[in-house]
């Protein structure tokens, strides 16, 4: 009965409130210790459309633009590396109607993101971290001119898993790796932990400290699968495009809560 009548009340009244509150919170948080990076997957575009009545492009253009939101609010915190699951391997089997709307989509934005004053002024690198010979040849030379065109940059990292698996990372550096030792490159006994990270996508990124997943799903969908051993994970119930600022902030400010031991 009271959430009805509160769901009757305009937002507006509301905002004075969630304001201050979230002030509160970014202060709180700007006084713990900040995660160097943070990992998100992006789940929830699509139930959000269709929650609207809407066709899925629109729920991936709204989670894009959420995308940008989140680049301000690390950037504010001086969160050093954000890596964001784009699209997964597993994401060919949708639609060709669907692919084609997100193909066309990754290709806008990683054109925008070259001309992004924030990106020159922030000096921020941007990977794509995945199989990017699967990917149409437009959006594939979007994003490696995307990359060329930050890559001396190293104040901030933007990684985006595209044509990603967690399992196919791990499969192709296996494969480099055995390459390297028949061609005597490499020795069987020079492989360890430290090795094998060279040989992933993205050599030797810092594993995340966090990994948040929106939409109400409690499952890591093969997400950079050896990088996030000793993560701490976060499952919250909204739908990406709808995931708000103090979302973000109560994330940080229970990270800073709990004792990492990292299997000690």
């Amino acid at each position: 009965m009271l959430y009805r009548l509160i769901s009757h009340i305009p937002h507006t009244l509301f905002k004075p409130a969630y304001d201050a509150y979230e002030k509160y919170l970014l202060e709180r948080v700007k006084n713990g210790q900040i995660p160097k990076h943070v990992a998100i997957i992006m789940d929830g575009n699509r139930r959000w459309a269709k929650k609207l009545e809407k066709p899925p492009w629109y729920g991936h253009f709204f989670g894009s633009q959420k995308l940008e939101e989140i680049m301000d609010w690390c950037m504010e915190l001086r969160i050093r590396t954000l890596t964001v699951y784009a699209f997964s391997t597993e994401n060919f089997r949708r639609t060709p109607e669907e692919v084609n709307a997100l193909m066309n989509l990754f290709e806008q934005k990683f054109r925008e993101l070259i001309d992004d004053e924030r990106i020159h002024k922030y000096k921020i690198r941007v990977n794509v971290l995945g199989r990017k010979e699967l990917l149409p040849e437009n959006v594939r030379k979007a994003a490696e001119d995307a990359e060329r065109a930050t890559q001396k940059y190293g104040n901030y990292t933007l990684n985006l898993a595209l044509a990603y698996g967690g399992r196919s990372e791990i499969t192709d550096a296996v494969k480099d790796i055995v390459q390297d030792v028949l061609s005597g490159r490499l020795k069987p006994e020079d492989i360890d932990e430290d090795l094998i990270k060279r040989y992933l996508y993205y050599p030797n990124m810092p594993d995340p400290d966090i990994v948040i997943r929106t939409g109400g799903e409690e499952r890591i969908s093969n997400f950079l699968l050896y990088q996030i051993a000793y993560s701490e994970l976060f499952f919250v119930d909204v739908y990406f495009p709808e995931f708000r600022k103090i979302d973000f902030l109560r994330i940080i400010r229970e990270y800073q809560r709990r004792q990492r031991r990292f299997g000690r």
